[in-house]
């Protein structure tokens, strides 16, 4: 959105401050403003030329010679190709040895054999405009070498303001005005134009159907357009807008076309409201009707394009066929031009939504639409018709005829919310006095009033369609007070009445371990292609991306792909987030997981060790630390699945199971086929499971011990097809409470161990915390593993 500095101070003159600081504070306190740009950098240079004479070129049929008075002793020789050159006509001019903005030399040349020793410049050369076509002509009196930034008005700064959706007020110079100005609304004034004319006229209201002139008004799709302002003006003459206003167009990047569009597009821009010219005299009936389409109906419209309406749509249409898209574009066959003396205005509310979806079904985008869809002031209609009128009169001639037509099915009604002292100090952190918040919310067309003890009832203006709620309100005084004005020391935590969500305390937990064994976290898009998901969008942003992820680990794979394609062979990635799975109802799926990928060295090679890679080892130490905090009771055990798919796609898969007997996850090597992996990256280790919600108690200390522990080494012959898994799990479960700690320190197979065997050593460490334990205590434990195991896993002690 680009806005003129000049026109902001124009319409609140108590702006005082400079162009960079009001963008500034705008952006700290409404919406970000991107640059600022001073329109005359690069065209001091540059002079108003007028062209006396214009004659054929005789060696070239598209160019012509001119004869250039640029304000020196004597005449400036140009040649051109521009399409139309007008004897008498004024124009931007650059000579030879002068540069235009860029930084380009225009030097002076021979073309096909005649001089030429400047150039006439088109508004795109000089960056006002976007016509590249032609040469500017300029509208008005001047004098050959007036300075062009004195002659367009151009020593002004362009404000370049990224409005955000839910801001449509500021979409126009008022509404910016409105929140840079000390006094808000009431420093706000319409500037008079030059020769202003007074348009003095009554408003006929109607709820439905009404009359202007003669024009019948009917709404007769009150949802679509709960308003309709229109009103009649004859005997005006179109020709080109003067300069005062083409330069005010020039200000913001619009292209002047003619006074009465030129008129219409400086009210949109002021006052953040579409208008529209109808020629009268192309309106069947007189009549100007708002309807639906009809199915199939084809409008042609100004663009020059034929377009085919659906019944869902809003038209403007006479007493027989549509002409103009409602909010979006007019029809050619109603469009203004030379020919033009009589115009309807239309001046209209249209539903947001209706609009939106109009414009993504045609695929057009306008100005008009661009606000229509965001939602513009419905009360601002009356002001901004009178507006429009009185420049037409005064830029067009012609007279207004009659009463102009307000149809408005459905009033609207003044919003109000409540706003609670109290509730605002809580969600601030400040406590804030009646007057304080008033200063904040009066100047910008909030009505507050004083309800009960610390209480206000809040009217909230119809420009505001983002302000709904009380935490709104809060949000409005706490950007107009000042961010910077709130204190930045910590406060004490005060507890709510609502509990933290469970999942938060996991997610903590999983990213505080994997930071620590050196993953960086990802986010990849939750869309992906029908290869690598299950769950199909209706309304796809993409072909590519038109279904929902089912699993995570595609997404790291691709982020590992890109890596590699750079020459990262080190690689640790993890990513928390949810995937979408088809189910038997009619909502797909929805579950958390955590998954990672990873590849290269385990450590940083260093001169004195290149280090080693991951490996099977590595991957089960990290996947049991992540199902203990994903999975608090799940078992990590090798699978033995039907097939690599069953097994979520791994290579030596090992699963993470419930204690019911349900797998969460998996993980293993991903397959070469799996990624695009060059060859020196080495074995791709994944992982991916679901997070099973459990809430995260509080940590509670625990003295060291006082007692000594003891410990006992156990070496068993276990037959192969038992998983060291499988005795931990028997000899935590027959072992006694006291029992502290239990893991592998050896594995053995060879000499003096059957073929089909191993021994597997265990260290068992037993500890009480209020007395020694004896000898025979711990015998006594040791006996009853040892029968638990040989009598459940036929698994015996090594040497017996």
């Amino acid at each position: 959105m680009n806005i003129s500095y000049r026109w902001l101070k124009a319409l609140a003159p108590t702006i005082e401050e400079s162009a960079e600081e009001a963008a500034r504070r705008l952006t700290y306190t409404a919406v970000p403003v991107d640059e600022v740009i001073w329109l005359g950098k690069e065209l001091e240079e540059l002079v108003v030329a007028r062209v006396d004479k214009v004659t054929p070129h005789p060696k070239a049929d598209r160019l012509v010679i001119c004869q250039v008075d640029a304000g020196r002793s004597e005449p400036v020789q140009v040649v051109t190709g521009a399409p139309v050159v007008v004897e008498g006509g004024y124009y931007p001019f650059v000579g030879a040895g002068q540069t235009l903005p860029g930084g380009h030399l225009i030097k002076k040349v021979k073309l096909r054999g005649e001089n030429s020793e400047g150039m006439l410049c088109s508004e795109r050369e000089l960056g006002v405009g976007r016509d590249l076509a032609g040469i500017m002509q300029l509208f008005g009196e001047f004098t050959p070498g007036q300075p062009l930034l004195e002659a367009l008005e151009l020593d002004d700064y362009r404000l370049d303001v990224d409005v955000t959706t839910n801001r449509p007020d500021l979409l126009g110079h008022w509404g910016v005005a409105r929140e840079l100005a000390p006094g808000g609304e009431a420093d706000l004034r319409l500037e008079d134009f030059p020769g202003h004319k007074r348009a003095d006229y009554a408003v006929d209201t109607a709820s439905a159907e009404g009359e202007a002139a003669g024009v019948t008004v009917r709404i007769e799709d009150p949802d679509g357009c709960p308003r309709y302002m229109g009103a009649v003006i004859r005997g005006i003459r179109v020709a080109p807008s003067p300069a005062w206003l083409a330069n005010r167009l020039l200000a913001i990047g619009q292209q002047p076309i003619n006074n009465v569009v030129d008129a219409t597009n400086l009210v949109l821009h002021e006052l953040n409201q579409p208008l529209h010219a109808f020629d009268l005299t192309t309106l069947r009936g007189p009549a100007v009707v708002v309807r639906r389409a009809k199915a199939g109906e084809v409008l042609r419209t100004l663009d020059g394009k034929n377009r085919t309406l659906g019944p869902e749509m809003l038209v403007i249409a006479d007493a027989e066929v549509s002409t103009a898209m409602a909010g979006l574009m007019g029809g050619e066959a109603t469009e203004v031009t030379d020919r033009t003396r009589d115009l309807f205005i239309e001046c209209a509310y249209f539903n947001p939504k209706r609009v939106r979806a109009a414009a993504k079904g045609l695929g057009l985008d306008t100005d008009a639409s661009y606000r229509f869809q965001r939602g513009i002031d419905p009360e601002g209609l009356p002001r901004a018709l009178r507006r429009v009128v009185e420049l037409i009169l005064t830029v067009a001639g012609g007279s207004i005829e009659g009463a102009a037509i307000d149809v408005n099915p459905i009033p609207a009604v003044p919003r109000t919310a409540s706003l609670r002292a109290q509730r605002l100090s809580h969600l601030l952190g400040v406590s804030l006095d009646e007057q304080t918040i008033r200063r904040c919310l009066e100047p910008i067309g909030f009505v507050v009033r004083a309800a009960a003890a610390e209480s206000f009832d809040v009217q909230i203006p119809s420009w505001r369609p983002d302000v709904e709620r009380e935490v709104d309100l809060i949000e409005e005084v706490a950007r107009r007070h000042g961010y910077g004005k709130f204190p930045d020391e910590m406060k004490k935590l005060r507890p709510t009445m609502l509990t933290e969500d469970g999942y938060v305390g996991v997610f903590h937990r999983l990213r505080e371990l994997m930071v620590g064994l050196g993953f960086l976290e990802a986010k990849s898009s939750p869309f992906a292609p029908a290869s690598e998901a299950e769950v199909r969008l209706l309304n796809p942003l993409s072909e590519r991306e038109d279904h929902l992820r089912k699993d995570l680990l595609a997404g790291l794979v691709h982020r590992l792909e890109y890596n590699f394609a750079r020459g990262q062979r080190n690689v640790r990635l993890f990513e928390l987030g949810t995937v979408f799975e088809t189910s038997h109802g009619p909502l797909p799926r929805e579950s958390i997981r955590i998954a990672a990928v990873w590849t290269g060295l385990r450590m940083p090679s260093h001169w004195s060790d290149q280090g080693d890679d991951w490996d099977h080892w590595d991957l089960k130490s990290i996947v049991k630390a992540v199902s203990a905090a994903a999975n608090p009771g799940a078992e990590v055990r090798p699978a033995q699945p039907a097939g690599e798919e069953a097994a979520g796609g791994f290579q030596d898969p090992l699963a993470v199971v419930t204690p019911d007997g349900q797998v969460q996850g998996w993980a293993g090597r991903i397959p070469a086929d799996r990624s695009e992996a060059p060859r020196w990256a080495g074995t791709v280790w994944g992982l991916e499971l679901e997070v099973l919600l459990r809430r995260i108690g509080p940590v509670v200390f625990r003295a060291l011990p006082d007692y000594p522990a003891v410990e006992r080494d156990l070496a068993l012959i276990v037959g192969k097809g038992v998983h060291a898994a499988e005795v931990g799990a028997v000899i935590k479960d027959a072992a006694p409470e006291y029992m502290e700690h239990v893991a592998v320190f050896d594995v053995y197979e060879g000499e003096n161990i059957p073929e089909a065997k191993r021994s597997i050593a265990w260290r068992l460490r037993f500890r009480s915390l209020d007395r020694t334990l004896t000898d025979e205590e711990v015998d006594a434990a040791m006996k009853r593993i040892t029968s638990a195991l040989e009598e459940r896993l036929d698994v015996g002690i090594r040497g017996t």
